[in-house]
């Protein structure tokens, strides 16, 4: 894979909204191509007996049943707020 040059880091760096020095750009220039080139070994890897994973861990999701059962009440989620009117919670006006 190609080195990735100053210029790229600054320009994805000004994309990003990231402000770098000069001396940064180049750091990160030598360190990104540096990951490149172990990119391209592991590339080079043989990988036709490894099976495909979306994660390493073996997790399952583990949900509950979904079933109807009773909530707070309306009465009970009115008396927590700080003024409510004929069963809905009051707030102040944001229009004039």
């Amino acid at each position: 894979m190609a080195q990735i040059s100053k210029e790229q880091v600054e320009q994805v760096a000004d994309i990003a909204r990231i402000a770098i020095t000069e001396e940064e750009a180049s750091v990160l220039s030598k360190q990104l191509s540096e990951m490149m080139k172990y990119a391209d070994v592991l590339k080079d890897l043989d990988t036709s007996e490894v099976e495909p994973t979306v994660q390493v861990v073996d997790l399952k999701n583990v949900m509950r049943k979904d079933e109807p059962r009773q909530w707070t009440s309306q009465e009970e989620v009115l008396n927590n707020s700080l003024d409510h009117k004929e069963g809905q919670f009051s707030v102040p006006s944001i229009l004039e």
